[in-house]
């Protein structure tokens, strides 16, 4: 039933909604879900569904934001060995992406970034994680243009900061203090990469550091662990024992961990237990290599796994437009979740379990959420997935901020290909605002 006779700021009318049959209508309110009811409701605007699935926006809870549209000034060489058998060459990959922060320009980062994040928006992506590398090349040019698009896209974009020190900490003196400067200039998390470091104590050395950091600076952290085939990789339990220790409960994200495939089955039961004491969350990103996170395993398990883009057009990934629905469409292929309910679960991971990841309250589509919503082109999540189709119509906080019918192309391609396009609900731009 609806809340009030007064006309809604918003409808989308007849949805199709998951878990339920027959069409909803989903009325708006000041940003927010009002009611999601059987029947026709009056409203200013109303968005036609016309049986399309309705579902939360978009999540990706890992894109190093500061490297995209960088793999043309690289070449495959990272790539190449990134991807390569067991992943034994990944920290030689790094080593070779190094290099392309030698040229950071903060300008160029800045525009390929806002480039990224109009594509994500016109995928429907709300929320963003997004990593800047913070270390004694990229110095603070990396992060920098992320916080200015922070503000830039704020509602409707949101940006969590990631001040990562991609080199290492240990074997990168002066990172920990363009970590702390970073911090201080406002990045949201503090970022991470133990595995990198040559010995385990150093390994330690650095996630207890970035800890405390976050701990008397009220942030999280997110990490990059444990990411190569070697079962002898430690990281996401050193991540979870510094966050019990810290007080840092539910405040912290392993993401890659794919040594954990290489576990045997007490070790991942005895993580994942360990992992769950400390509220952490995972983030997998299969398709940017040959091994993955267990995911399955760990839902199973009780733990939040999430999916991430990770990389578009960078050194550790040719491909990728901040498309989740692609995220999805790849991974149920690499980990065997065609049907349902595993297909479920990794829209789940895009959408209202990365929310809870990345510590987003109220993202969902009952009354009471923000009306971040996507109208997607598909009525259940397998011809969605299947068509893996930017959205018809991407809702932020109740508003129009992108379209994609056969009638209107959203003002994103006007920006993204330079060619003039109109739209009827006057979609949100970056630069004046507005919407509908």
């Amino acid at each position: 039933m609806t809340s009030s006779t007064e006309p809604f700021d918003l409808v989308v009318a007849a949805a199709a909604v998951r878990g339920v049959d027959g069409p909803r209508w989903i009325g708006v309110r000041d940003g927010m879900i009002a009611a999601v009811a059987y029947e026709p409701m009056r409203a200013v605007t109303v968005v036609e569904a016309d049986g399309a699935l309705v579902i939360p926006s978009f999540v990706n809870a890992h894109m190093h934001l500061d490297k995209v549209y960088t793999l043309d000034l690289l070449g495959d060489a990272a790539v190449t060995a990134y991807t390569g058998g067991q992943m034994g060459g990944a920290m030689a990959s790094i080593e070779l992406a190094s290099m392309v922060k030698d040229s950071y320009d903060e300008a160029a980062v800045e525009a390929n970034a806002r480039r990224c994040l109009l594509s994500g928006l016109r995928h429907g992506v709300r929320h963003v994680l997004a990593f800047a590398d913070v270390d004694t090349r990229a110095e603070l040019r990396g992060v920098t243009p992320l916080l200015r698009l922070r503000e830039e896209f704020r509602g409707v974009i949101d940006l969590q900061v990631v001040a990562f020190p991609q080199d290492g900490l240990l074997r990168d003196p002066g990172a920990e203090e363009l970590v702390r400067e970073a911090v201080e200039l406002g990045a949201d998390v503090v970022g991470g990469i133990p595995w990198i470091e040559y010995t385990d104590a150093d390994a330690h050395e650095h996630v207890r550091r970035m800890c405390e950091l976050a701990a008397s600076t009220g942030r999280g952290v997110a990490m990059l662990v444990d990411d190569a085939g070697d079962p002898a990789l430690r990281t996401t339990e050193m991540l979870a024992t510094e966050m019990l220790r810290c007080g840092l409960h539910g405040r912290g994200i392993a993401n890659h961990a794919r040594a954990l495939s290489q576990y045997r089955e007490p070790s991942l039961l005895r993580l994942a237990r360990l992992a769950r004491q400390a509220g952490l969350g995972f983030v997998s990103d299969p398709h940017t290599g040959p091994l993955h996170l267990p995911m399955f395993d760990l839902l199973a398990q009780g733990l939040l796994v999430a999916l991430g883009q990770d990389d578009c057009e960078d050194a550790y990934y040719p491909f990728g437009r901040q498309n989740m629905l692609e995220v999805v469409f790849l991974a149920a292929h690499l980990l065997g979740a065609t049907v349902s309910p595993r297909l479920d679960l990794l829209l789940d991971a895009v959408t209202t379990t990365a929310a809870r990841v990345m510590g987003i309250h109220g993202h969902g589509l009952e009354p009471g959420h923000r009306a971040d919503l996507v109208v997607l082109d598909g009525s259940t999540v397998r011809e969605a997935v299947a068509r893996h189709a930017p959205p018809r119509y991407v809702l932020a906080s109740g508003r129009v901020v992108a379209e994609n019918t056969s009638a209107h192309a959203t003002v994103f391609d006007a920006q993204l290909n330079g060619t003039a396009r109109t739209t009827v609900a006057r979609p949100w731009h970056p630069k004046t605002g507005g919407g509908s």
